[in-house]
């Protein structure tokens, strides 16, 4: 197995059981937040969306661009999520096993190996899951067990 198709498990057992979470989120507690100054669902969806968009322009040595414009609601919230899932999935695809290797500016300058990036970012997934999980069970519905297996 490569080094993608490893990213590219890890990241879809996160990711997969989150989408799984959102589509029993009724849509009336998309803007519910956990404590002030939180994220709301829709909120952290965004955000998960968005910080998985700005990978490819790290791995090409572009500045990445600024989020965009938050979703409306949380039927929004989840298509932004499933693309952005697939556009995770397509950028680690295109990567070759040596290409883990190589260094790239992230994170307002620091060089960092991709792989090293690509280790972030399935542990900023699941870091973010983990909030979504407890906000869940706050509005009343159970979560999926923490990652999809198979």
């Amino acid at each position: 197995m490569t080094r993608a198709q490893n990213y590219i498990n890890a990241y879809r057992m996160h990711r997969a059981a989150l989408q799984d979470l959102y589509a029993e989120l009724p849509s009336e507690q998309g803007d519910f937040k956990a404590w002030e100054g939180g994220m709301s669902f829709v909120g952290l969806a965004d955000h998960l969306s968005a910080s998985t968009a700005r990978i490819p322009a790290m791995l090409s040595g572009e500045k990445p661009a600024p989020a965009a414009e938050g979703s409306a609601d949380l039927a929004s919230a989840r298509t932004r999520l499933a693309a952005s899932t697939e556009q995770v999935v397509d950028m680690l695809s295109a990567l070759s096993d040596g290409d883990f290797d190589r260094h790239v500016s992230a994170f307002g300058g620091r060089e960092m190996p991709i792989g090293a990036l690509m280790e972030f970012l399935v542990q900023h997934e699941a870091h973010h899951k983990g909030q979504a999980w407890l906000m869940a069970r706050m509005v009343g519905v159970t979560p999926p067990f923490f990652v999809k297996l198979g």
